[in-house]
C-alpha cells in the first residue's frame, strides 16, 4: 500500500503524457521534488520543465538525479505505453523501488476525497473538463485530473486545498479505472475498443460492469441510456440513467441555430430551462447532460449549473475549431475510435449542411486499424474528400497486411479518397478543394496542426 507521507521525490517514466502530466502537476503543487524521463519532448513537456519537473528525452539510468535514487522517499511513477525493458525502469525495479502505474496513484487520491469519475470509449474528457469546470466556478470547487488542456485553465490539473471533490478522467485501457473508488460515476459509452488488451467484446463490456462494483455505497453511477453493459453496483449506490431524448437526466426543447445551442435540462430535481452551450456543437448536449448530472449530484445550483455551462470554453484537440471564416473552416479533433469519428462527422454535417467537407485522418494503432477498418470506412464515407495518413503506432509493432490501405478500399463509391503521408500536409491544405478541413487523429497529426493553421488562415 503507497504512503505517501513516507514520499519526498517522485519520478515519472513517461512523464509527458496528457494523463501522467497532470499528476506531475499535483505531486509539484504539493512540493515535491519531481522529475522523469520521456521519449520525446513537446511544448507539454517544456511547460513541466518551466513549472519545476526535471525532464529527460534519453532512456539512461545515468540520468536520473540523485534526488530520485533513494528507494526509501521515492516514489516511481509509469504509464502502460513504457516497455518492460526500459532501461530507468530496471534500474528502479533493481533498485528495491516502489514502481506503480498511474492509475494506482489516482485510485488512492479517490480513497482520500470525492471521486466524480467519467469512464467510457469516448466523451470522457470533454465531460470530466465540463464538470471540472462546473465545480470550478461553483462554491464547491475541485481538484481534477483530465485527458486534455481545457481552454479555460490552460491546463490538465486543477489543484484546490479546500474541496473535497477530486474529477477524474477514468481510463479503461489497461484495466487502469479498476484502481479507481468513485463517489459518483458517468459512463458515457461501452462501445468495443483496446482488443489488445482485452481481446473480446464481451471482456470490454465486463471490465466495465467491474468497474460499477468499485463505486462507494452512498454514491451513484450515471449511465448513458443503451449500453449492453450491466452494471454489478453495490448495495447503497444509485443508478441513474442520461441521453439526449430521455432517461433521469435529459434535454428538452433543444434549439439549435445562428451558431448556437440551447436546451432544457430535465433532472429528477426538476426542469432548468435555457442551458446556453459554450461550445455549441450537438455532441456537447449528451456530454453536458452528464457533467451537470454530476455536477447536481455534488451539490452545485441552478444558477451555477447555467453559468458554468455558457462559459465552457471546450478542450484542446477536441472539436477545437483553429480557423473559423465565411470562406474557410478548420478544426483539431483526437477522435481515434470510429464511433467518435461518427460524432465528429456528423455534427460537422450538422453545422455546415452545405459546405465540401474534408478529413485528414491519422489512424491510431495497428490493431486497432485491424479490429475496425470497416467501421473507420463507413464512419468517414460520411464526408466528401478523405486523405488518409500512415499509422502512427504507438506502442506497437507493425502487423503484417495492416495499413490505412484497408480503410481506403472500404471507403462507399464516390467518396473522393488519397493515401497521403504527413508531409504531404501542407500541401493539402494549399490546394485542396474543401471548404471545411478537419484533422482526425490520437497520434503526431497534432503536430502538422499550426502549420495547416497558418496556411488556412491565408486563404480565408
Amino acid at each position: 500500500m503507497i504512503n505517501l507521507n513516507n514520499i519526498q521525490s517522485v519520478y515519472f517514466v513517461g512523464a509527458g503524457g496528457i494523463g501522467m502530466s497532470a499528476l506531475v502537476r499535483y505531486f509539484l503543487a504539493k512540493g515535491m521534488n519531481v522529475g522523469g524521463y520521456d521519449k520525446t519532448p513537446s511544448p507539454l513537456t517544456q511547460r513541466l520543465i518551466d513549472e519545476g519537473a526535471q525532464i529527460h528525452f534519453e532512456e539512461n539510468a545515468a540520468l536520473i538525479p540523485d534526488c530520485f535514487r533513494n528507494p526509501a522517499d521515492t516514489l516511481v511513477v509509469f504509464t502502460p505505453a513504457i516497455p518492460a525493458q526500459h532501461a530507468e525502469m530496471q534500474y528502479f525495479r533493481q533498485g528495491g523501488f516502489e514502481v506503480v502505474k498511474r492509475a494506482q496513484v489516482l485510485g488512492l487520491l479517490t480513497d482520500h476525497m470525492q471521486g466524480l469519475c467519467v469512464a467510457g470509449t469516448h466523451g470522457k474528457t470533454t465531460t470530466s473538463s465540463m464538470t471540472a469546470h462546473l465545480l470550478r466556478q461553483s462554491h464547491l470547487d475541485c481538484n481534477a485530473f483530465l485527458g486534455g488542456i481545457t481552454k479555460n485553465y490552460g491546463t490538465n490539473y486543477i489543484y484546490s486545498a479546500q474541496s473535497p471533490y477530486v474529477v477524474i478522467e477514468a481510463d479503461e485501457y489497461d484495466r487502469s479505472f479498476h484502481w479507481l473508488h468513485p463517489w459518483a460515476t458517468v459512463i458515457t459509452a461501452t462501445d468495443a475498443d483496446h482488443l489488445d488488451i482485452y481481446g473480446t467484446k464481451e471482456a470490454y463490456l465486463e471490465s466495465f460492469a467491474h468497474y460499477t462494483s468499485l463505486i462507494r455505497p452512498g454514491g451513484s453511477l450515471i449511465l448513458h441510456t443503451g449500453l449492453e453493459m450491466k452494471p454489478q453496483v453495490q448495495p447503497g449506490v444509485t443508478t441513474y440513467t442520461y441521453s439526449r431524448t430521455e432517461g433521469d437526466f435529459h434535454a428538452e426543447n433543444v434549439r439549435i441555430g445562428g451558431g448556437e445551442i440551447f436546451f432544457d435540462f430535465v433532472s429528477p430535481k426538476g426542469i432548468l430551462k435555457d442551458i446556453q452551450l459554450g461550445v455549441p456543437i450537438a455532441i456537447n448536449i449528451d456530454n453536458g447532460i452528464a457533467a451537470m448530472a454530476l455536477a447536481q449530484l455534488a451539490g452545485a445550483t441552478d444558477d451555477e449549473l447555467r453559468g458554468g455551462m455558457r462559459t465552457f470554453q471546450g478542450v484542446d484537440r477536441r472539436f477545437d475549431f483553429k480557423v473559423k471564416t465565411a470562406k474557410m473552416v478548420f478544426l483539431s479533433d483526437y477522435g481515434h475510435h470510429p464511433k467518435e469519428i461518427e460524432q465528429s462527422v456528423r455534427s460537422i454535417r450538422q453545422l455546415y449542411p452545405d459546405r465540401r467537407i474534408a478529413a485528414i485522418f491519422q489512424p491510431h494503432l495497428y490493431t486497432r486499424t485491424r479490429d475496425f477498418y470497416h467501421e473507420f470506412a463507413d464512419a468517414l464515407s460520411m464526408l466528401d474528400t478523405v486523405y488518409l495518413c500512415d499509422i502512427y503506432p504507438a506502442r506497437e509493432q507493425p502487423i503484417p497486411g495492416v495499413t490505412s490501405q484497408l480503410i481506403y478500399d472500404n471507403l462507399r463509391p464516390g467518396i473522393e479518397r488519397h493515401l497521403v503521408h504527413k508531409e504531404d500536409l501542407p500541401d493539402i491544405a494549399r490546394n485542396g478543394q474543401f471548404d471545411v478541413l478537419i484533422s482526425l487523429g490520437a497520434g503526431d497529426i497534432e503536430d502538422y496542426v499550426p502549420q495547416l493553421t497558418q496556411i488556412l488562415t491565408q486563404r480565408s
